[in-house]
């Protein structure tokens, strides 16, 4: 996928989060473009920053979560690989110049001026919130990428609807194939993503 339609994700990757990821991949998907995320492949012997600095160059656009970066138990730490990538994402943007100097991002929060508190060098940025609910980060999601290329998608309802379905379908697709409900809940992010795509191309929506 060219650099003009791929999107770099840059979130948390607990079982917490998985509810939330998967709706945005798919939202990306049936968009027209290419999500790219750190488990989209798994290599012991590539380091990983290596491989979120490469991503970072071939996307034009990127959706920052920084939702999870507050610590929440008794001597937890700050989760600071989030606002790391951002800080990737923004320097590539601005320093490396040419085609780069076009890249675009979208922070993301649970509550609205939440991260001010870790990130005050962020304070006049625009955030979107999304409650901890998939279905507002759909909406937020599809709104900014219409916005940044103008172009004409079903509404949010509908994209979370057919999301959905596709879960269903693919649910009852693997369960025949013999996976487990625990086999389907870790169900690796890179093969997810080609069933995406499989599955939108397979159910193109209509204007």
């Amino acid at each position: 996928m060219s650099f003009e339609k791929s999107v770099f994700i840059n979130c948390p990757f607990d079982d917490e989060y998985k509810g939330m990821l998967r709706p945005i991949l798919f939202l990306i998907i049936d968009m027209g473009f290419e999500p790219r995320i750190a488990l989209e492949s798994f290599n012991s012997g590539e380091a990983r920053i290596e491989k979120i600095i490469s991503i970072i160059q071939e996307c034009k656009f990127a959706l920052h979560d920084l939702s999870r970066i507050k610590s929440t138990k008794v001597g937890e730490f700050y989760r600071m690989n989030m606002p790391f990538e951002l800080g990737l994402d923004i320097g590539c943007q601005r320093f490396k110049g040419d085609k780069w100097s076009t890249k675009k991002c979208l922070i993301l929060e649970a509550e609205r001026y939440r991260y001010q508190a870790a990130l005050s060098d962020l304070s006049n940025s625009d955030i979107a919130v999304h409650n901890n609910d998939p279905a507002d980060a759909v909406r937020e999601i599809r709104n900014w990428l219409c916005t940044q290329i103008q172009i004409k998608v079903p509404g949010s309802t509908r994209i979370f609807g057919r999301f959905t379905d596709f879960i269903t379908d693919h649910f009852n697709e693997l369960e025949s194939q013999g996976h487990s409900k625990k086999d389907i809940e870790n169900y690796p992010v890179a093969p997810l993503m080609d069933d995406i795509k499989k599955w939108t191309l397979s159910n193109p929506w209509h204007l």
